[in-house]
């Protein structure tokens, strides 16, 4: 084959991606269903770094056999992050490229069944190339989102196969996100060193689930879904389009399709007649109207948030000679969304955001997905009684997202670029198509209500303002449905980015980085900020992050920076910020920077990863879980009707005690 050379001299040269990647029309969840199999790689691969340098696997053509063979090679899980897994700092630190590889059998009958087989990863940091049996099939920039190709004609049936997957997390200035690299002198010779602005760790590897699955040769390749709610305030309405794929190979066929509606209770709510198409066309359009539809609702706004619904989506070749039928089944919530210069609403009732930003992130497997710990957040969001959070500062799992649809959470929707400087249109294609990605991945999800476009930005640089007006134009071009916000870190008075989004959201650390230890600055510095937003861009404005670090364990009398009482006091003077700020019809939203404690990159100004989670690495509460856990509540009783948990409320004393009219003023 053609020498393919490392991601990170191609990022450098910027002629990255040779190869085919990614999809021609969706990338839909892999999901089995009555003609479709899945199978999953994950599991334990060889892994390798590239040594002595960048370029020794693909002078030695290690995906010419197997990995093992080739000396060095050591036990990886896959999905996890490589950084965490062994004991060595070489690992943990390294910058360049790494070697993955597994072998795995693919059953005959997949053959005779004339199945096309594909091969799908959910993400890999930063950028990859894959091969089959040795044979060059794709390769992925940007990590964090998904990416397939079809590999029919590469597998070997009924017998082993190899996969092989380099993998460089390097991060430049043309990458998204942003990053700088630098040799430095060791006493074991010349290294990368990384450096980047942005405070979380750079974790990499195949972080992500990997997945062989197949479809008949005529197949759904796409689905795209529109939900609304009609005048009447109980029809729902759902427009779909559905992308057909493999139809050159069987020209002058017909197609017929299929869009049923399946409540949770497995009862049919809508059935379509068919529509039938002739092979030239490539997409099924259609409606389906439910008469006292059941709707998505966020938690705590209904009774039965994150209802969904189930369309069986069939595409049949009626070819009485070569009959071809294929079957995806989606999850659909109905709900509207809506916002004007001073509200945002969904089913025509107005949103409060109450949440967090988080982070992918956990001791040992880094931001590998890790199905108990999903399950623990969302738990955990729900105790707290949080309905929303923002996938600071990269697309998060679809598994992770998957819950977030079921338990009726909203979810503001961020590309990976972050801490964005260096504007250029080599970047400004990359953050687009970073954006294309996440869009055509999370288009149908009932819980994305934003598209985030960038967190805090140089937005006070002037290239920023013609920059961020092609971003945003991008993504109402690509979706209309969603408004567009971003995280912002500049002055009201200097930024460039606002003007270009529907809804503003704002970082600030007053009591933190600023004014630090002076809670009483919070209060009216915070008023008067969002109060500028707003009569400047007469758009709704929230608050994106704010906080204080606090080291679970640390208490002090009287109250001192890193306590847990004092992240506790802080966050009650940005409390009072924002019920001021309630009474404006503009402000829609409060979120804490962060949900948990998560690893940064060594650094003097961090003990062990940044602490400002309300709770900790391993998912328990600080003491301010706890009043952030009795404000959320309260809002929803406030704003929602929402009932109030049993044990909100700690005993102290069976009934007030009578006023004592000598009592001493302390």
């Amino acid at each position: 084959m053609q020498w393919f050379p490392p991601v990170f001299h191609l990022a450098r040269l910027g002629v990255l991606l040779h190869l085919p990647c990614v999809f021609s029309g969706g990338i839909l969840y892999p999901r089995e269903s009555p003609t479709r199999e899945v199978k999953s790689l994950d599991g334990i691969w060889n892994f390798k770094l590239s040594k002595p340098d960048h370029f020794s696997g693909f002078h030695e053509r290690w995906y010419h056999t197997d990995l093992a063979k080739t000396g060095g090679a050591i036990p990886m899980p896959v999905p996890s992050s490589y950084n965490d897994i062994t004991t060595d700092s070489e690992i943990h630190d390294h910058v360049g490229l790494v070697w993955y590889d597994r072998t795995f059998f693919v059953p005959d009958r997949w053959r005779l069944a004339n199945n096309r087989v594909w091969l799908r990863f959910g993400g890999v940091h930063y950028a990859c190339q894959v091969w089959i049996n040795g044979h060059s099939v794709m390769s992925h920039e940007i990590g964090h989102l998904p990416f397939q190709h079809e590999v029919t004609s590469l597998l070997a049936y009924g017998t082993k196969n190899r996969i092989t997957v380099v993998v460089d997390n390097t991060l430049l200035l043309n990458t998204i996100p942003q990053g700088q690299v630098e040799p430095i002198d060791t006493p074991e010779g010349k290294k990368q060193q990384q450096t980047y602005t942005f405070d979380f760790f750079n974790y990499a590897g195949i972080q992500r689930p990997v997945f062989l699955y197949t479809t008949p040769a005529i197949y759904i390749e796409d689905i795209s879904i529109l939900t609304d709610i009609a005048d009447d305030g109980t029809t729902g309405i759902i427009k779909y389009n559905v992308s057909i794929g493999g139809l050159p190979e069987y020209a002058g066929s017909s197609i017929k399709v299929y869009a049923d509606l399946i409540t949770q209770e497995g009862t049919y709510a809508s059935r379509s007649n068919p529509s039938i198409y002739s092979s030239t066309s490539t997409v099924a359009h259609g409606v389906l109207k439910i008469k006292n539809a059941k709707l998505w609702w966020p938690y705590l706004m209904h009774p039965s948030p994150g209802y969904l619904y189930s369309i069986e989506f069939r595409v049949i070749n009626s070819d009485s000679m070569n009959p071809v039928e294929d079957i995806y089944v989606l999850p659909v919530g109905i709900r509207s969304l809506s916002w004007s210069n001073t509200t945002f609403m969904i089913n025509n009732k107005p949103i409060y955001m109450r949440g967090f930003g988080r982070h992918e992130d956990s001791a040992i497997r880094g931001k590998g997905v890790d199905l108990p710990l999903i399950t623990r957040d969302y738990n955990l969001i729900k105790w707290i009684g949080a309905n929303s959070y923002r996938t600071s500062h990269y697309p998060y799992a679809e598994e992770i997202m998957d819950f977030a649809d079921q338990q009726g959470i909203m979810i503001i929707d961020e590309c990976p670029a972050v801490d964005t400087n260096f504007f250029s249109d080599v970047l400004l294609t990359k953050h687009k198509e970073s954006l294309r990605e996440l869009i055509q991945r999370d288009k149908n999800r009932p819980s994305v209500i934003m598209w985030s476009v960038t967190n805090e930005p140089q937005s006070s640089d002037q290239k920023a303002d013609a920059y961020f007006r092609n971003v945003t134009k991008f993504v109402r071009e690509t979706d209309q449905t969603r408004p567009i916000t971003a995280a912002i870190a500049q002055s009201w008075q200097t930024d460039n980015l606002a003007q270009h989004l529907d809804i503003i959201g704002f970082n600030r650390y007053i009591g933190w980085y600023s004014n630090t230890g002076q809670l009483y600055e919070i209060k009216k510095k915070i008023i008067t900020e969002a109060q500028n937003w707003h009569r400047k861009h007469n758009k709704p404005v929230y608050m994106t992050e704010y906080g204080a670090d606090s080291v679970g364990g640390i208490h002090t009398l009287p109250v001192h920076v890193w306590s847990e009482r004092y992240q506790t006091e802080l966050i009650a003077e940005y409390f009072k910020a924002f019920d001021h700020l309630r009474n404006s019809s503009f402000y829609v939203g409060e979120m804490i920077w962060n949900f948990a404690d998560f690893e940064t990159e060594q650094s003097v100004r961090r003990v062990s990863g940044n602490k400002k989670g309300l709770f900790t690495r391993d998912r328990q509460p600080k003491e301010a879980a706890y009043l952030v856990r009795k404000r959320y509540f309260e809002l929803a009783a406030e704003l929602d009707g929402a009932g109030l948990p049993r044990d909100l409320e700690v005993y102290t004393i069976s009934k007030p005690s009578p006023l004592n009219t000598n009592r001493i003023e302390l």
